[in-house]
């Protein structure tokens, strides 16, 4: 990551803290620390002050942060607890005000109240509202994961057989994203037959039989940045029930998918997809039709019948609409969209349906 894009961070950052009324903001959301300073490492904060920011890590990680952190940044090896590393630094910077950011347990959180003597309030969503939007060096990044995701996908495809388990399938998924350079930044889903009508099923033994199907839903990490991805499709003979479900499906995602813009509400996209599914009579999944996607698999927007709003120009976003009939059948199809002014992108190019 160029020095210039941490410095424009920091002045957004910083520009956020000023409705705060603070001085300083401290981040231990993993995936905030590493947007403001570069750092891709765990178990680190970040200090980021009027002037200047810090990263407080330790032994372990040390290297690794001089080789990743700007060099404005300057790296504290910690020797102690980290609530009373950073509440012994900010005295002497003659912070006032100190903005620590909601997702810190609230036992760090009353300690670092406690250790500062009251100065500090939380400070929620200002990184995370700063990283919706996808610069160019993060939109290049996830494409490269994509990528991996799909040369990993058609791999993964020749090695499919009967009588290999879910767990064999989710394993060789993991195992061909390694070999390209990636990682798998969530637990693969592999699920066969009715299993897959468990969106968030764990693989299992069950077997693949010579007329089955098949849901892969797995995501590449890389330098950082994720790809989310589903694909269903079937072995050997599939029923009548299924080839429905499926051209039903993928017609109630390219609904959803021809409608992303800036602009356009986020109700509207969620109620396309589901709208085709009502229209043939299949039932509606339960989830959302999408999400947020960066340096976490999970960021905003979030794509829902709940979620007021709109879609903007730098949002990356999965749409993934679903069918779900317990005892029968469960397919979902998974994509990963850049929003741009007139239209959108689609980044998981390179992997069939």
């Amino acid at each position: 990551m160029d020095n210039k894009t941490i410095r424009n961070r920091l002045k957004d950052v910083r520009e956020g803290l000023s409705g705060l009324k603070a001085d300083c903001l401290i981040l231990t959301r993993p995936a905030n620390v590493t947007y403001a300073t570069g750092f891709m490492g765990d178990d680190s904060w970040a200090v980021v002050l009027s002037k200047g920011i810090m990263l407080v890590t330790d032994s372990r990680y040390s290297e690794q942060a001089g080789q990743e952190c700007g060099p404005g940044c300057k790296i504290i090896v910690r020797k102690e607890g980290m609530v009373k590393t950073v509440a012994g630094l900010l005295p002497k910077l003659r912070v006032r005000r100190i903005g620590v950011e909601k997702s810190t347990t609230i036992a760090d959180f009353v300690n670092l109240k406690k250790e500062l003597k009251g100065r500090v309030v939380p400070a929620g969503g200002i990184v995370e509202t700063l990283r919706r939007k996808k610069d160019a060096h993060e939109i290049k990044t996830i494409i490269a994961a994509a990528q991996i995701a799909a040369r990993a996908f058609k791999n993964v495809r020749r090695q499919i057989r009967t009588a290999m388990t879910e767990n064999e399938l989710a394993g060789i998924v993991d195992f061909e994203i390694r070999k390209l350079g990636g990682t798998s930044c969530f637990e693969t889903i592999a699920a066969f037959g009715s299993n897959a009508s468990r969106p968030h099923h764990k693989p299992t033994e069950r077997k693949l039989g010579k007329n089955d199907t098949v849901l892969i839903d797995f995501g590449v990490r890389y330098n950082g940045y994720c790809c989310d991805i589903t694909r269903c499709f079937a072995v050997g003979k599939k029923s009548n029930l299924y080839s429905r479900a499926y051209e039903a499906l993928s017609q109630a995602q390219l609904a959803a998918i021809k409608l992303v813009k800036a602009g356009i509400e986020i109700k509207k996209v969620d109620a396309a997809a589901r709208n085709v599914l009502k229209e043939r009579g299949l039932p509606v999944y339960g989830h959302g039709t999408g999400h947020g996607l960066g340096l976490e698999v999970h960021e905003l927007p979030v794509v829902s019948n709940k979620t007021e709003g709109k879609l903007q120009t730098g949002d990356v976003i999965t749409i993934e609409p679903g069918v779900y009939i317990p005892g029968k059948l469960g397919m979902r199809l998974e994509d990963d969209i850049l929003v741009t002014d007139d239209g959108y992108i689609v980044l998981s190019t390179g992997i069939p349906k």
